[in-house]
């Protein structure tokens, strides 16, 4: 008889200060997007998560009013260190790009006219765009343990991009048509 060996439990933020550092990272590099910069993060460079955990955490983030990724920060927070690690890592997504952005929105004040800030910042929405579809396409694998099972989760995501796309459907509607048939699909497959 063998004596089973201990599997090492996963990294963990070593103190607040790098709880708060690492979101601070997280939110200075996402400009429109923080999200696809939020799963490289956790999940592939700190492995603080699985991709399953973040989808998860993902999931119950979209639910609750407010910004995903501020949302998620709380959970991820609050899951390391209770209320004090919920309110640092919120420290860290806010502080910091709060000052930044008010000082871009001071210098917008003044440079609004000019052509090019305009294109750039359709530049910048383009490559949020690209950044958000690139997670989406690294979360695929997570839909093989999906409740909802894989040709489900493809048909409503093919769904949402029609309702919004090529109908320009608003998306409070898009949930409120779509929302209940994922809900069903999920609920059937787990009774």
């Amino acid at each position: 008889m063998t004596a089973a060996t201990p599997t090492p439990s996963p990294p963990r933020p070593a103190s607040l200060w790098a709880l708060y550092w690492a979101f601070n990272r997280l939110a200075l590099q996402g400009f429109g997007g923080v999200l696809a910069v939020a799963q490289r993060e956790l999940v592939e460079r700190l492995r603080w998560l699985t991709p399953e955990e973040f989808v998860e955490a993902l999931a119950v983030a979209q639910v609750l009013p407010g910004p995903n990724v501020v949302n998620l920060s709380l959970m991820i927070g609050d899951r390391f260190f209770g209320v004090r690690g919920a309110f640092t890592a919120l420290a860290g997504m806010l502080l910091l790009p709060s000052l930044i952005v008010l000082s871009m929105a001071a210098a917008y004040g003044q440079m609004a006219g000019h052509p090019v800030v305009g294109q750039a910042l359709r530049g910048m929405g383009v490559v949020s765009a690209g950044l958000i579809l690139a997670t989406g396409f690294k979360l695929i694998p997570t839909l093989q343990t999906n409740p909802m099972g894989r040709a489900m989760a493809w048909l409503l995501a093919v769904l949402t991009l029609l309702a919004i796309a090529w109908l320009r459907l608003p998306l409070p509607w898009v949930l409120a048509l779509l929302g209940p048939l994922g809900m069903w699909a999920a609920w059937r497959r787990l009774r």
